[in-house]
């Protein structure tokens, strides 16, 4: 971050004179709404020093998010000392902040800290931002309990994590819905931006009508993958058991105590599960094999067959059709030696056309 004074004002870019070093600021890093003017004294990021033929060219932004958490340490002392961490920022610049915030003292509140009596901390930096609104949250470990935090002031009823993805369905009462979205979805995006998590906010009614959506889903995929009745596949996805996987390798003793379930028909379940297990491993395996034309071709051996294969080169003509960088891109090999095996492999296109 850095100091300056605006020296003028262009259509394009203003002019910042820092210690007798003028920087641009263009336009497009202005806060918005923001209206600079000849002597105003601002607070920056430098994020660029351009080589031009008039000597090194300083950029200088506004907006970057960067820009709250190094005006938290200038204002708050805690900050500065490392007594408090600022974690993370998101903005929507002019408008509202939100940033996370972390004690490193039990005995010091990091939000309280941050805000200042009678909020004169806080104040201070959304002054320097164009009265820009900010969110303080105290960080946490916990994922769901971060996000019920950022999205504050909704009240959250319940959350669902896919952790796979990255994504969060937050579930919220009618009358809380406008309220965790925010104007023009303002809330949620900065939510997620802060969080670094994916955020479906829904009422309680959408909530379950997706999950009984994901459960036809289930119970259909189940149903074909194992080749049993609907009724059975609808009885395990119930119980939560939503993949071969869960079927296969389970206790049998939990699969046992469903209502309606024997021993037979548990042996059956699990024999059919590990079967399909097996089929779609060796599948998987088919994908990554080369072909017999690959592994023998002329300059070819073993482990670059197979490495192409993995990369889903598994035959002559498939080589054929690569270029030579995406050759060496996919597989790591140094670009001489690809370009000499695309053209051995291009021999035979060579051939019939003489």
């Amino acid at each position: 971050m850095v100091q300056g004074v605006v020296k003028r004002v262009g259509h394009r870019e203003a002019i910042v004179d820092i210690e007798s070093v003028e920087a641009s600021l263009p336009r497009s890093t202005w806060i918005d709404r923001e209206a600079l003017r000849n002597g105003d004294r601002i607070k920056s990021i430098l994020t660029e020093v351009r080589s031009e033929a008039r000597g090194p060219q300083l950029i200088l932004d506004r907006r970057s998010p960067e820009l709250v958490i190094k005006l938290f340490r200038l204002e708050v002392p805690e900050v500065g000392q490392g007594v408090i961490e600022v974690l993370g920022a998101s903005r929507d610049p002019g408008s509202r902040a939100k940033i996370a915030v972390r004690s490193n003292d039990p005995n010091i509140d990091p939000v309280g800290a941050c805000v200042g009596i009678r909020g004169a901390r806080v104040q201070s930096v959304s002054n320097e931002l164009n009265l820009e609104r900010i969110d303080i949250i105290t960080w946490t470990e916990s994922p769901a309990e971060f996000v019920i935090k950022a999205l504050q002031p909704a009240e959250i009823d319940s959350i669902i994590i896919d952790e796979e993805s990255r994504a969060m369905d937050v579930v919220v009462d009618e009358n809380q819905l406008s309220l965790a979205i925010g104007r023009g979805g303002q809330n949620v995006r900065l939510a997620s931006e802060l969080t670094g998590w994916e955020l479906n906010i829904m009422t309680d009614e959408a909530a379950l009508e997706k999950a009984e959506l994901e459960a036809q889903v289930s119970c259909e995929r189940l149903r074909e993958q194992l080749n049993i009745d609907n009724d059975v596949a609808e009885v395990l996805v119930e119980e939560g058991f939503l993949t071969p996987e869960e079927v296969a390798y389970v206790p049998v003793q939990e699969l046992v105590e469903i209502e309606g379930f024997d021993q037979e028909l548990v042996e059956q379940l699990r024999r059919r599960a590990k079967e399909f297990l097996d089929i779609r491993e060796f599948s998987e395996l088919e994908k990554t094999r080369p072909e017999d034309d690959l592994l023998s071709m002329e300059g070819m051996d073993d482990e670059t067959a197979r490495l192409f294969a993995q990369n889903g080169v598994r035959s002559m003509e498939d080589l054929a059709e690569c270029a030579t960088d995406e050759l060496v891109e996919l597989s790591g090999i140094d670009e001489a030696r690809a370009a000499e095996l695309i053209m051995t492999a291009r021999a035979p296109w060579f051939a019939e056309a003489q």
